[in-house]
């Protein structure tokens, strides 16, 4: 069987920038990935084969990521039953709108929603590697060391403020 790997949907090209924080954590926590440019709306039918092959191929997880309407992802959940988490992009209405339209999904067809923005990118590629892990114990280790270095990073950020608060005295 093919090595899993994460799938990485841009609704337009244009959504990279808000997509590299993904790619980065993936790409941190050797996690495989594929990135393509698809829309629910412009190309449904090469939407709809690109997740019926990924499927095929052994994709673990579905990461869309599409502003305003922000179909994208809803559309990829209804092709699979595969996870998929959906990435709400700052557009018109500040990402409001790319939220609500990922959030609200009918029963039966879920799809994982995180932050709007760079916070959200970041959070999908975590959530996905945490799916993944269920069935690979070392990237379930790669990510509790990822959280211990999280927790290393904050407390010499405190200690850094700390000095530099106790300067002012």
């Amino acid at each position: 069987m093919p090595q899993p790997f994460v799938a990485v949907l841009m609704g337009s090209d244009f959504d990279l920038p808000e997509v590299e924080p993904t790619l980065d954590a993936l790409t941190k926590l050797k996690i495989p990935y594929e990135v393509k440019v698809t829309s629910a709306h412009r190309s449904p039918d090469m939407t709809q084969s690109y997740v019926r092959e990924a499927d095929k191929r052994n994709c673990s997880v579905f990461i869309c990521v599409a502003g305003m309407a922000a179909h994208l992802a809803g559309t990829v959940a209804s092709y699979t039953t595969k996870p998929v988490v959906g990435i709400p992009v700052t557009g018109a209405m500040n990402g409001l709108d790319s939220l609500l339209s990922t959030v609200q999904m009918p029963a039966g067809v879920p799809v994982a929603t995180v932050s709007v923005g760079k916070a959200g990118a970041k959070n999908a590629a975590y959530l996905a590697a945490q799916m993944m892990a269920l069935a690979d114990g070392e990237l379930a280790q790669r990510l509790k060391e990822e959280r211990v270095a999280n927790a290393k990073a904050m407390q010499e950020k405190d200690a850094a403020l700390q000095a530099r608060l106790a300067q002012k005295d």
